[in-house]
C-alpha cells in the first residue's frame, strides 16, 4: 500500500488547495472544485436574495425564523461539506463554535448543480445529509433551469416536485412564498 493511501484527510487539508477552489471531505477523500461559474453562483445568489429577506428576517410578511447561508462548511460526522445554500430554524443555529465549520445539521440544504459537481452531489453528498437528518433538499440546475425538491422520509430522499423554466414554485420548506423561477436563471 502507498503512503498516500494511508494517509487519513484532515481539516489541515483544505488548507492546501488553491484560493480559486471549494475543498470539501466526502466520504474520506479530499474533493477540490473549481470556483462556481457566472451562471452558478447568480442562480445561488438570486436564490437567496428571493428566500432569506422573508424567511431570515421577516420582510414582506415572511415568517422569519431561520438563518440562511451562502457555502457555509458543515461538519456532519467526518465529511466536510459545503453546499451553495443551507438554512437552519434559529432555534437549532449555533451561534458561537470554537471551529470554522458548523456542526449542526441544517434543515434545509440546496446544491446548485454544475457539469463538475452534479455527480458527486447527487451520489455523495445527497446520502450523507440524508444520514445526518437534513430535512429538506433542493437540486438547482441553472444550465437545465429546473429545481428538484426532496423531503427526507423514514431515511430516504422523496421527490416532492420539480420545477423549470418560467414556472413559479412554493416548496418546502418554504411555501409561504411563491418563486418566479425565471428570476434565478441569468439570461441576457
Amino acid at each position: 500500500m502507498s503512503e498516500t493511501a494511508l494517509k487519513k484527510v484532515t481539516y489541515e487539508d483544505l488548507y492546501s488547495i488553491p484560493e480559486n477552489a471549494v475543498g470539501e471531505i466526502i466520504d474520506g477523500e479530499l474533493v477540490v472544485t473549481p470556483r462556481p461559474s457566472r451562471r452558478h453562483t447568480f442562480a445561488s445568489s438570486a436564490l437567496d436574495k428571493e428566500i432569506g429577506p422573508p424567511y431570515q428576517f421577516g420582510r414582506g410578511g415572511g415568517p422569519g425564523g431561520w438563518i440562511i447561508i451562502i457555502e457555509p462548511e458543515i461538519s456532519l460526522g467526518e465529511d466536510i461539506l459545503v453546499p451553495d445554500l443551507a438554512g437552519w430554524k434559529k432555534e437549532r443555529f449555533p451561534y458561537s463554535e470554537e471551529t470554522n465549520w458548523i456542526s449542526v445539521p441544517p434543515d434545509w440544504v440546496c446544491e446548485v448543480l454544475s457539469p463538475g459537481t452534479v455527480r458527486t452531489d447527487r451520489t455523495r453528498k445527497m446520502p450523507i445529509y440524508a444520514r445526518h437528518g437534513v430535512s429538506h433538499l433542493w437540486l438547482m440546475d441553472p444550465e437545465a433551469e429546473m429545481i428538484e425538491v426532496f423531503r427526507l422520509e423514514s431515511g430516504r430522499w422523496a421527490l416532492l416536485g420539480v420545477f423549470a423554466e418560467n414556472d413559479r414554485m412554493k416548496a418546502e420548506p418554504f411555501e409561504e412564498i411563491e418563486l418566479a423561477l425565471n428570476d434565478l436563471w441569468l439570461k441576457p
